[in-house]
């Protein structure tokens, strides 16, 4: 890594990279956020974000059983309970009759307490708390190559299989009777959303990891005329967000997490505001 902040002191000699955390913490947002903006495309044009939201909000429980079993890096136990909670609201979502939202929403609040049973009646909520708002600038050289390798993993996966995911999301009857196998690749989708989230929640926040999943994507969809427009605009303002928030919250001694996530509600706003001005 001290090649890499060698490099860095000559390209961005700035005052708030001096520190290697700000390094770190800078690397961290420049793979992880077109991540957020390649995957919230999907998590958007699907109607899905209460599911990334659901799965943000299982990361306690996962905390919980590691603790409970005795892994020492609750990353590990965050990232396998999110998965296997993924694969059940999906095909519980499938195989079920009960609607998305409905099936979404009953997981959702029975992880949600029971990390929270779990974590209080063993005396160590508060030592886990951190996890609710997240901090990037504690985050390591080997939790930025899990990043790396999450985006890796995104990419072979939009490579291999986005066109089948276009059209399962605009028409799941008409996939089928291409012969694409629907629910092969909502599970796809809810695997890899479900990977992302919990390895980035660790800085980011459980409270608003969602929020960085859906608003550069909402924001890029209002200004956006094709799905090529719609993924590069997407990835352009989650990269904005997150190096201005960075550097706003450095400024400002404030959560970088949430900062992110206000720079991204501007950014937002401002493209509803184009977006109304173009109407007309």
């Amino acid at each position: 890594m001290e090649n890499i902040y060698s490099i860095m002191n000559v390209i961005l000699p700035f005052e708030w990279l001096e520190m290697s955390f700000m390094k770190n913490a800078l690397l961290a947002v420049i793979v992880a956020c077109p991540l957020f903006g390649i995957l919230g495309t999907s998590v958007v044009s699907n109607k899905m974000s209460f599911f990334s939201d659901a799965i943000g909000h299982s990361a306690l429980t996962g905390i919980a059983i590691g603790v409970l079993i005795g892994i020492r890096e609750p990353v590990i136990s965050m990232i396998l309970f999110a998965l296997i909670l993924g694969f059940i609201i999906i095909t519980v979502k499938v195989k079920g009759k009960s609607s998305a939202d409905t099936v979404i929403g009953v997981f959702s609040s029975t992880s949600v307490a029971l990390g929270i049973v779990l974590l209080s009646a063993g005396g160590n909520f508060s030592k886990y708390q951190k996890y609710l708002i997240g901090d990037i600038l504690s985050i390591k050289p080997y939790e930025i190559l899990m990043l790396l390798g999450a985006f890796l993993v995104l990419a072979l996966i939009w490579i291999f299989f986005y066109n089948k995911m276009l059209i399962t999301n605009l028409h799941s009857t008409y996939a089928k009777s291409r012969r694409i196998k629907t629910f092969l690749i909502e599970q796809i989708f809810a695997l890899l959303t479900a990977l992302i989230v919990s390895v980035s929640i660790r800085w980011t926040g459980l409270l608003v990891i969602n929020s960085l999943l859906v608003l550069p994507a909402a924001a890029s969809r209002m200004i956006s005329r094709s799905t090529r427009q719609y993924t590069g605009f997407s990835i352009l303002i989650s990269l904005v967000s997150g190096i201005a928030g960075l550097i706003i919250s450095y400024y400002a001694g404030a959560a970088s997490g949430a900062t992110i996530v206000l720079v991204n509600a501007l950014i937002f706003a401002l493209c509803f505001l184009v977006s109304i001005l173009k109407r007309k």
